[in-house]
């Protein structure tokens, strides 16, 4: 009893009672068996809620440039980003050197079927607060937007007057399912953006207010005699492009591929259209990467930076969304405004978008 009296002096406290102690001790058993069931729901709620709030919070992203096609399981093979780092060349008596290569670490895996690509795609989409302008096949663009409502936006392009007729695709354009003309591609039908027998298209293009993608640039190695035997690199000049513009004072293009490799006439011709744009698709994820940070910095510097848009290309290798975003948030170069310009705003000015309906 002393022993606890002197406890009592030295605390202030009575001392427990044996009994009382005994209790004690259960009920705090009992509250931490509580905290040990009641712990990890808790946990599961605040991270649920954490990632909730992260995925509310993420920038939106406006990807102009999406190809929603059927798979090819003769092209869906794996692929390393900034394959064309090495262009060895090749001999006509020999086989025709690989398109793509796979000796990079850690190759970008391609979709298999149909249902692969979209749930892939869409689901990257979902997790980075993403809208896409979509082109190729009809019914693969409508699965899309079901999977993903008022997040696809519809594309329908004409690359030569046999594919459709004016008519047809006046039509196509009137239905209000299509919102942009694109993916123009001339180029690999040997033809120049401003032949004659495009005009006709682009008149009503510039008729409905509706914005016109045109493919200018380069499309890989040994097109023109592996892939494509009607292309021309000369056929990517940008400065082809003036005698159509100057048919049509009021439409508005922009130059997909952003006329790679050609900076200076680029430039020159935007300098002198104030109504041209250009996307960063393709070239973003094929050549290397000091190549690409050269061209954009270069279209940027010469002050440029509101008319830059993101895309990607072919979503053969759905990876290649984060691969490609990776280029423009990695960008020591570019301002975090400048970021948010190529990613979304420059591309809600040009298309006339309502910037609250992507947020």
């Amino acid at each position: 009893m002393k022993k606890l009296f002197r406890i009592q002096e030295r605390t202030g406290q009575e001392p427990a009672h044996p009994k009382k102690a005994c209790v004690r001790k259960q009920a705090s058993a009992s509250a931490i068996k509580k905290l040990a069931f009641i712990l990890p729901l808790l946990v599961v709620v605040l991270l649920s809620h954490a990632q909730d709030t992260s995925r509310s919070r993420r920038l939106p992203i406006i990807d102009v440039h999406m190809h929603a096609m059927k798979v090819n399981p003769a092209f869906a093979a794996d692929m390393c980003p900034w394959f064309l780092k090495d262009m060895p060349g090749g001999d006509p008596n020999q086989p025709a050197p690989s398109f793509l290569n796979i000796s990079c670490a850690d190759p970008l895996k391609a979709a298999k079927t149909d249902k692969e690509m979209q749930d892939a795609v869409i689901g990257t989409m979902k997790r980075l607060n993403m809208t896409g302008i979509a082109y190729g096949d009809p019914a693969i663009i409508r699965n899309w937007q079901k999977a993903f409502p008022g997040r696809i936006i519809p594309g329908i392009g004409v690359s030569n007057p046999k594919q459709m007729s004016v008519a047809a695709f006046r039509d196509s354009l009137a239905s209000g399912f299509y919102k942009v003309m694109g993916e123009v591609a001339p180029q690999y039908e040997g033809l120049s953006p401003s032949d004659t027998s495009l005009d006709a298209y682009f008149a009503i293009a510039e008729q409905l207010n509706i914005p016109v993608g045109i493919h200018m640039g380069t499309g890989g190695n040994g097109m023109a005699n592996i892939t494509s035997p009607k292309y021309r690199a000369s056929l990517g000049n940008p400065f082809l492009l003036e005698d159509m513009l100057a048919r049509h004072p009021k439409l508005k293009i922009w130059v997909m591929h952003a006329g790679y490799p050609m900076a200076d006439e680029m430039i020159a011709l935007m300098g002198a259209n104030a109504y041209v744009y250009v996307d960063l698709a393709g070239f973003i994820w094929s050549y290397p990467l000091e190549e690409i940070h050269d061209y954009i910095r270069r279209l940027v510097q010469a002050g440029f930076g509101k008319r830059i848009l993101y895309g990607t290309d072919l979503l053969v290798w759905p990876k290649l969304i984060e691969t490609s975003i990776g280029v423009i948030e990695n960008a020591n170069y570019l301002s975090f405004e400048q970021k948010r310009d190529i990613l979304f705003n420059n591309a809600v000015r040009f298309f006339r978008l309502d910037e609250s309906k992507f947020k």
